[in-house]
């Protein structure tokens, strides 16, 4: 099944599509052209064979005699006529025609008759015609023509004396090729050399018209092109296949992005997916995630700016409330209790500040600052300092000797131990003892922070994560805490492919889990 799911998402690409169109478009009409040029030069090699052989089974009956005589020369082609298709002339040594084969009877070799005839039932089509006027612009642009001589060079001469001819009187073999009067062939010329004792005694001129050959290659060229015809048909088949399938997902997609977002640049919507494999389902799908992300940091902006404003307005408030009443005030300790409250609301906002500070930078985290972090190294970093910080609080660490990589950025992962353990100790009571373990689960790494405080309600445990929230009812170190600890080190560790949570199995305190994924490296 999961073969059959591959190949028909390799199908559905609309790479493979293309080029089904192009392989289909191109590569035919390219072939066929190569296979009639070899189909052409075979069958004309072969006509010339046969012509030779002819000649040469001819000129070898002839010097069966000392001479060659015109009565036994005639009587060798009336045998030899209905054998065969080419025209056969006995010439004598001194170029004299003796026989020939033409004037035997009503047969006559199709390319030396030289009244017009009409041309092939194949060329006399429209579709040839249509199909073969690029070709004939190709070669008349391209290709030089032969300068054939004229298919009427011998007529009815009694002399022939053609350059074939003079190369066999010569002892060699002659050929030639001329243009066939009134047609649109070729006749092929073929001289064999007569010989009797070692002396040349005359020739046998063997000639035969292509028109035989055109004629086939008329009919496969005819057929070619209707081949042609019925692959653009299925081309233009294609195109509109492609069309419904590529073109309009697309003029889809792009009436989805001009309506997204409304003329205050806000988001109205998002792409609604697709179910298609290939590349457009792809893009829809990938679309439709990130419009839900960016809807998910809009909402998150807009439910953050609405904490931060209520979150400033009770210190301002009391801030407010203080400075006025500051100034009817008599009592000298009056007014130093006001002025401690404006202190406190004051250092209470710089906290909150600095608490939406790290929101911003844990929800804006880069990417091109992270590389490989030992954790293990980390983290008793941030215990020592902690330690020197306050000599009197116990923290107990547990942990592995060898090293424990992450990937990740070291700055913001030490703000997560930070403010997992800084939250550990403020619920702790300072005689009891924070215990913080590191192991390995799996392909995670676990960092458990667990202290000795009142703990966390079941009702509580998710919203322990919520900004600005805070429950601490009898906790002794509680003071100064804005409900932005946990919330940051939840969003950097989720930066960081993990997460961090409440574990629920704590009989007494709570016990805060942190889980990264770690990276196989190389031992040091």
């Amino acid at each position: 099944m999961r073969l059959i799911e591959q190949t028909r998402r390799l199908l559905a690409r609309i790479w493979i599509r293309l080029l089904a169109f192009n392989v289909l478009l191109v590569f035919l009409p390219a072939a066929g052209l190569l296979y009639l040029n070899t189909y052409e030069r075979q069958l004309l090699a072969a006509q010339e064979r046969e012509m030779v052989q002819q000649g040469r089974l001819f000129a070898a009956a002839l010097a069966a005699t000392e001479t060659i005589d015109a009565w036994y020369s005639e009587r060798v082609l009336l045998r030899l006529h209905n054998r065969s298709q080419a025209r056969m002339r006995v010439i004598g040594e001194d170029g004299a025609l003796i026989a020939d084969s033409s004037h035997l009877g009503p047969k006559r070799e199709p390319g030396e008759v030289v009244t017009k005839s009409a041309p092939s039932e194949p060329r006399a089509s429209l579709l040839y015609r249509l199909g073969a006027l690029p070709f004939r612009l190709y070669r008349g642009v391209f290709e030089r023509s032969e300068g054939y001589e004229s298919g009427d060079f011998y007529a009815d001469n009694e002399f022939v004396q053609g350059a074939e001819v003079r190369a066999a009187l010569a002892g060699r073999y002659g050929a030639a090729t001329r243009i066939t009067p009134g047609r649109q062939s070729v006749t092929l010329y073929t001289a064999i050399p007569i010989r009797w004792a070692g002396e040349v005694l005359g020739v046998v001129l063997v000639s035969q018209s292509t028109r035989g050959i055109l004629a086939m290659l008329d009919a496969v060229r005819l057929d070619i092109f209707r081949v042609v015809l019925a692959s653009i048909a299925v081309a233009a088949l294609l195109s509109l296949y492609l069309a419904a399938t590529f073109a309009r997902p697309l003029s889809r997609l792009r009436g989805e992005a001009l309506q997204i977002v409304d003329e205050r640049g806000r988001l109205k919507r998002g792409f609604g997916g697709s179910d298609r494999r290939d590349e457009i389902g792809d893009l829809s799908r990938a679309l439709e995630q990130l419009t839900a992300r960016l809807q998910r940091h809009v909402d998150f902006t807009e439910s953050f700016a609405s904490d931060v404003s209520h979150e400033f307005k009770n210190p301002l408030a009391s801030i407010r409330s203080a400075t006025e009443l500051l100034a009817d005030v008599q009592d000298p300790a009056d007014r130093e209790r006001m002025i401690s409250i404006v202190v406190r609301e004051v250092a209470r906002m710089e906290r909150l500040l600095s608490g939406v500070r790290d929101v911003t930078r844990a929800d804006a985290d880069v990417e091109h600052d992270r590389a490989e972090v030992d954790l293990g190294q980390l983290v008793r970093g941030v215990i020592e300092s902690a330690r020197m910080r306050d000599a009197t609080r116990r923290i107990e660490f547990s942990g592995l000797d060898e090293k424990l990589f992450v990937q990740g950025s070291s700055e913001r992962l030490t703000q997560v131990v930070n403010n997992l353990l800084d939250n550990a100790l403020s619920f702790s009571p300072k005689e009891e003892a924070v215990v913080v373990d590191l192991r390995v689960d799996g392909n995670d790494i676990v960092l458990a922070i667990a202290d000795s405080g009142p703990g966390i309600p079941p009702e509580h445990r998710e919203r322990v994560f919520d900004r600005f929230f805070t429950f601490r009812p009898s906790s002794p170190n509680g003071k100064g805490h804005v409900g932005l600890g946990l919330p940051i080190a939840q969003a950097i560790a989720r930066g960081h492919g993990g997460d961090v949570a409440v574990c629920a199995d704590t009989r007494d305190g709570a016990r805060l889990e942190l889980r990264l994924p770690a990276v196989d490296c190389p031992r040091a």
